[in-house]
């Protein structure tokens, strides 16, 4: 089908997205006809440009695992909060009306304001401090919103680096009971593996405890199912993938 917009996802594994799905939907039930979205699984970020060149009515990218930093090389511009997060999930395609060339390549993050949206209204006074699982392209923005919510944090890491970065080895009862927000934002639990689940001691959690996981699929993650057994408070990522996309789109559209 030939269509005046092209938009798509890129990243790799793309089995567990629901992004091509949301946007076809919100395409037929707001009856914009002139745009396709698909999926481009780009094994390495460098491919990006190829792409871009094949695909001459591509316009807006939505970026995914693992290329939310890298991507950021391959951009002529990056916006203020997207620069301060230090990764991209966004992308706009600047292009010559007449020949269709790439003039500018474009980055936000936009998982900032999904994140945010979504987790404010389920805080509470004893929320002051939270763990957070992996140290990748997502991590980057759930510090940048827990900074400015004034949340203290500690990143859990396979590699952790010192400072606020800590490894699982070193979480126990006083860390898990001191941290009541505690944010998945690694991979680990997610589509086909959904039997796996970060490896924190699940034995401390309890009712004060709000654990948000930015997987969406499935539904309910290992590590949501664990914590609603002890009595925590859950959250999926659903909700922070429904307004990152809008806001995808108003950025594409502005």
């Amino acid at each position: 089908m030939s269509t005046s917009r092209l938009f798509g996802l890129i990243g790799n594994p793309l089995s567990h997205s629901f992004s091509k799905a949301y946007f076809e939907e919100k395409f037929i039930s707001e009856k914009i006809r002139d745009a396709e979205y698909r999926e481009f699984p780009l094994v390495k970020v460098s491919e990006l440009p190829e792409l871009i060149a094949n695909e001459p009515n591509l316009v807006g990218l939505n970026v995914t695992i693992p290329h939310k930093q890298d991507i950021m090389n391959f951009l002529d511009e990056v916006d203020s909060v997207a620069n301060d997060v230090g990764a991209v999930n966004t992308v706009v395609v600047s292009r010559d009306e007449d020949d269709q060339k790439v003039v500018s390549l474009k980055g936000y993050n936009t998982d900032v304001k999904g994140f945010e949206h979504s987790l404010v209204p389920m805080l509470s006074a004893e929320h002051s401090a939270a763990l957070i699982l992996g140290s990748g392209g997502a991590a980057r923005a759930i510090i940048f919103v827990l900074k400015k919510l004034g949340i203290e944090y500690q990143v859990v890491s396979r590699t952790p680096t010192g400072g606020r970065s800590i490894g699982y080895d070193e979480l126990n009862e006083e860390t898990m009971g001191a941290n009541t927000l505690i944010i998945n934002s690694s991979p680990v639990g997610m589509e086909p593996n959904t039997d796996a689940a970060p490896n924190i001691p699940y034995e401390y959690l309890n009712s004060a405890h709000l654990l948000y996981d930015l997987i969406y699929n499935p539904v309910e993650t290992e590590f949501l199912r664990r914590g609603k057994a002890a009595g925590a408070t859950t959250k999926n990522g659903l909700e922070m993938l429904n307004i990152q996309a809008e806001k995808s789109w108003d950025i594409w559209s502005s």
